[in-house]
């Protein structure tokens, strides 16, 4: 079945970023002039995906006023003559359509996921972290889709990383199946560095097939009380339900993390024509050391 539909996680609480997060949620920290869930929606869109469920939690308003009509500022806009900030103002409300979840409780990745299942209904869907930005010619989750359209199944975005940095992730064991695609026969989460069974760890993109709703359904809470998507997949793989993964082609950055989103906007800001080239002088004008 063709994936249409796609899911954003956004009801964690950006700690990270305290004091900034304290009333801003970090889905909607800036990128340049555009919040970083804007980037994520974008890259849905652009791959093809028009019906979009964003799971939030309290104090996330702004994210969904954000996808919203705001008439006043359009009027003023078009008082002012501001013809291609209105373009833009209406663009993103445009962009799809886009449902609204709220997770009442935040128990884990897993419970958010569940959250959207009377939206996305029995057909596989893309999920994504929105920490994760990717900046690549072909969309990341298109290249998802692709694999799943070849294969069927669930699919996971794996990256390789350093060892010495894979102990903060999810990583797969895999067998290899064609270029750059893997069918995962495990999944350790955090492993030590004599634990981890590759450098290929899990990053924030997913095609989850309809298969995976039972078992979100039965995913055990952990320690924390939190139920885990990596618990979710083991299950998947101990039921025999086909999981595959794909090595992305692009850049990644971790907006969950501060240097991370600096990183992100300035390496978007120096594509862009507009602000880009005084930014190059800017940077080599400051004295490093």
């Amino acid at each position: 079945m063709t994936v249409r539909k796609a899911v954003i996680l956004a009801a964690g609480h950006g700690t990270r970023f305290l004091p900034a997060t304290k009333a801003v949620p970090k889905e909607m920290l800036p990128l340049v002039d555009q919040p970083v869930i804007q980037h994520v929606v974008e890259e849905a869109v652009t791959a093809g995906l028009q019906h979009i469920t964003i799971v939030t939690a309290g104090a996330k308003r702004s994210v969904e006023d954000h996808f919203d009509r705001n008439s006043e500022l359009e009027q003023v806009l078009e008082s002012s003559g501001k013809e291609s900030e209105l373009r833009e103002v209406r663009r993103v409300t445009d962009l799809a359509d886009i449902a609204f979840v709220r997770q009442k409780e935040r128990r884990g990745i897993a419970h958010a996921v569940l959250s959207a299942r009377l939206v996305v209904g029995e057909e596989p869907f893309a999920l994504f972290f929105p920490d994760d930005i990717i900046i690549s010619d072909v969309p990341a989750i298109r290249q998802l889709i692709d694999v799943h359209n070849r294969h069927g199944g669930s699919i996971l975005a794996v990256q390789r990383l350093p060892r010495e940095e894979v102990v903060h992730y999810g990583v797969i064991s895999p067998e290899p199946v064609e270029e750059r695609v893997y069918r995962v026969r495990g999944i350790v989460e955090k492993p030590s560095l004599k634990e981890a069974p590759s450098d290929l760890a899990i990053v924030g993109r997913y095609i989850l097939a309809a298969d995976v709703w039972p078992l979100l359904e039965r995913t055990p809470p952990g320690a924390n009380g939190e139920m885990q998507l990596t618990d979710t997949l083991a299950m998947l793989i101990e039921a025999g339900h086909p999981l595959f993964a794909c090595e992305l082609q692009g850049e990644r950055f971790d907006t969950g993390r501060p240097l991370g989103l600096l990183e992100a906007s300035v390496t978007l800001a120096l594509r862009r024509e507009d602000i880009g080239p005084a930014l190059k002088q800017y940077l080599r004008s400051l004295s490093l050391s």
